[in-house]
C-alpha cells in the first residue's frame, strides 16, 4: 500500500463505501484495530465488525445518510469518534471514521 500523508495524522482514519466495505484504513487506525485484524479489515464489510446494536446504527447511518459524533472512554482513555458521509459527484459515497485521542484535560472555549 502506497503511504500517504493521512498516514502521518495520529489519528484514526477509516474509511467505507456505500455499501459498509472498509476501502481505507490509516496506519494509526490498523494498529487500533489490530486485535481484529489491523489492515486485514480491508475489503470486510463494516457491519460485520460491530455487535447487533452498533450495527442497527450504522444501518440507519446509511440509509439516512447521516452522521455520528460522540465521544467513548475505553481502559481509560478517552476518544472523539466523528464519522461523516462523503459524497463523489454529489452522490452518497460513504462514511468516513476519525477517531481521535482526547487529552485528560482538554481546554473548551467559546467564540464570538
Amino acid at each position: 500500500m502506497k503511504k500517504i500523508w493521512l498516514d502521518s495524522i495520529d489519528a484514526g482514519i477509516t474509511i467505507c463505501d456505500k455499501n459498509g466495505i472498509i476501502t481505507y484504513l490509516n496506519e494509526k487506525a490498523a494498529a487500533d484495530l489490530s486485535k481484529y485484524g489491523g489492515f486485514k479489515l480491508l475489503g470486510k464489510n463494516l457491519l460485520d465488525c460491530h455487535n447487533e446494536s452498533s450495527k442497527q446504527i450504522l444501518k440507519d447511518m446509511f440509509e439516512k445518510v447521516s452522521e455520528r459524533i460522540y465521544t467513548i472512554e475505553k481502559e481509560g482513555v478517552k476518544k472523539l469518534i466523528c464519522q461523516k458521509p462523503f459524497f463523489e459527484k454529489d452522490k452518497f459515497a460513504g462514511i468516513l471514521e476519525f477517531v481521535v485521542v482526547l487529552p485528560a484535560e482538554m481546554p473548551h472555549y467559546i467564540r464570538d
